[in-house]
């Protein structure tokens, strides 16, 4: 195709909102004119679809619940008067709390303040408020954020010790159920340092969990300082506008209207039905058509951003955990979702691009295209006063900004002569606005997908399925340190499964061992073989 023959499609397909500033290019996708019109009976059927979530249609099937991450940021759209009430409320209630946390009225101690926060969640209730962080933060907020979120004993202590000051730090708990192992875990390790630390941990905790949770009635018992809803209308991975994102927003101090007002402005776009003017519905059909509707190829994230590096994390939960299943709403087995992973330019032309172009073409590619070359939230940084980092020049009559959109535009052109698929979205700057944007874009996007391929994005069965796995493996290393603590000798791995009963375990339990015995809370005879070794138990060992 010649570049005239481009210019002429890129003109045919670039959409441009001027309100927001938002575009969206899919010159780069390789359907021919007839592909929208084949999809479009089915894409129209997707606006249905959609329309019924929005207006609150059960589609949640398997839980009985309604979908309403959308109500978030217009309230007024949601089917009853109570769920817009407590929507409002909640945002009035994060405020205030943020407000008076800000002031010092409230604070871990008469004339102190809380200067940073602890984030205690995993999944949706981590990647969001982390990519949100990473994407808005300056050094002048009045808070700084750290996470825990996982269960891992060494990243949880060394982010213990990395905080400023522990005696100053708010700890935020998110949990719907109350009942998710790894947050549970990080929070009792939060509570031990503060305790370790001679500290009231109840001056510091606060709770964002559904009504009557596990973790609800904690904080109420142990009278810890304040509690934010969670309904069980809002998915773990779409709730980054509920109090799970905005309370850590809003006490980093970043306006968390703004981001409402970006994705409210992101679903006016997206509620168009004429498709070839939706930027939702073009993006879900390119996938379609990337993937020939199967999820054949991957999607390749690559923001042109450092603020943006951490959204294609991000976007792994909301599309493939809302993809990704076995079975079509039909009953069928499909095996339907589209991996995600990215880098960010131009780092990626270092990491994988080479590949990319050169390698096998089982992908497709995202741009991410932000025409500012600094965000507003720091132009006005008092350390970068004396500078303009964006207007400094590297050569002659070139910034490193210029740098930054030659390397997205020459790698999006060095694809695409290997016959490498992409589209572009484009943003005007990094901003609370931009961000709600993008997280409202690609909400939409996923939900218009899964009706072009039947399932049902609001569920995860295969989540579900690894907890109780989980579960059954720490069940099993229960049974075998019993085992070990009634054996009275030292015993094989074959001898604790056939102790147990379980014969088929030996391999689950020689992996539990082997971990215990790294952490010496069991002993071992070891032998030149591993997989010889005797065990015995640790005599005051704390595994119970």
């Amino acid at each position: 195709m010649t570049g005239q023959d481009m210019w002429k499609r890129f003109k045919e397909r670039y959409l441009y909102d001027a309100a927001t500033g938002f575009a969206l290019d899919t010159s780069r996708l390789n359907y021919d004119g007839s592909y929208l019109d084949k999809m479009e009976p089915r894409i129209q059927a997707a606006f249905d679809s959609m329309s019924r979530l929005e207006a609150g249609d059960i589609a949640n099937p398997d839980e009985k619940r309604m979908v309403g991450h959308y109500w978030l940021r217009a309230p007024d759209l949601a089917p009853t008067k109570e769920i817009s009430q407590a929507i409002t409320g909640t945002l009035a209630k994060i405020e205030d709390f943020a407000a008076k946390v800000h002031s010092g009225a409230i604070g871990p101690r008469p004339g102190a303040r809380f200067t940073h926060i602890l984030l205690v969640g995993i999944g949706g209730s981590a990647l969001g408020p982390q990519f949100a962080n990473q994407a808005l933060r300056t050094p002048s907020d009045p808070m700084g954020i750290s996470f825990f979120d996982n269960t891992d004993p060494d990243g949880m202590a060394q982010t213990v010790l990395s905080l400023p000051r522990l005696d100053e730090t708010l700890v935020i708990v998110i949990s719907k159920s109350g009942g998710t192992k790894e947050t549970r875990n990080g929070q009792l390790v939060a509570k031990a340092a503060f305790v370790d630390a001679g500290l009231d941990f109840r001056k510091h905790f606060v709770a964002v969990t559904g009504e009557g949770s596990e973790l609800d009635k904690m904080a109420v018992s142990e009278r810890w300082l304040e509690r934010f809803p969670m309904w069980d209308w809002v998915g773990g991975r779409t709730s980054e506008f509920s109090a799970v994102g905005l309370l850590a927003l809003a006490l980093q101090g970043i306006n968390i209207r703004l981001i409402l007002k970006g994705a409210a402005a992101m679903d006016a776009l997206t509620r168009e039905r004429v498709t070839s003017r939706n930027p939702a519905a073009l993006m879900a059909l390119g996938w379609y058509h990337c993937g020939c509707g199967k999820g054949m190829k991957d999607m390749v994230v690559l923001p042109y951003k450092d603020r943006l590096e951490l959204f294609s994390r991000y976007l792994q939960q909301l599309v493939m955990e809302s993809l990704g299943k076995e079975l079509d709403l039909a009953g069928n087995t499909v095996n339907q979702g589209i991996a995600v992973y990215g880098n960010k330019g131009s780092t990626d032309q270092h990491a994988y691009v080479q590949q990319l172009r050169e390698g096998l073409n089982n992908f497709f590619v995202v741009f991410i295209e932000v025409l500012k070359d600094r965000s507003e939230r720091t132009t006005e940084q008092p350390k970068l006063k004396g500078f303009s980092p964006e207007a400094m020049l590297v050569e002659p009559g070139i910034t490193s900004g210029d740098y930054l959109t030659g390397f997205y535009l020459g790698t999006r052109a060095a694809l695409y002569e290997k016959n490498r698929e992409s589209m572009t979205v484009t943003i005007p700057e990094v901003s609370e606005f931009s961000v709600g944007m993008l997280i409202a874009l690609f909400e939409r996007a996923v939900g218009l997908y899964a009706s072009l391929i039947n399932v049902n994005a609001y569920h995860q069965p295969g989540v579900e399925a690894g907890k109780k796995a989980a579960a059954a493996v720490l069940q099993l290393q229960s049974r075998a340190e019993e085992f070990l603590r009634k054996a009275g000798k030292p015993v094989s791995v074959e001898e604790i499964a056939a102790g147990i009963g379980d014969a088929g375990s030996a391999e689950a339990i020689f992996k539990i061992l082997r971990h215990l015995l790294a952490n010496r809370r069991v002993r071992a005879q070891e032998a030149a073989n591993p997989l010889e070794a005797l065990y015995a138990p640790v005599e005051g060992s704390s595994a119970r």
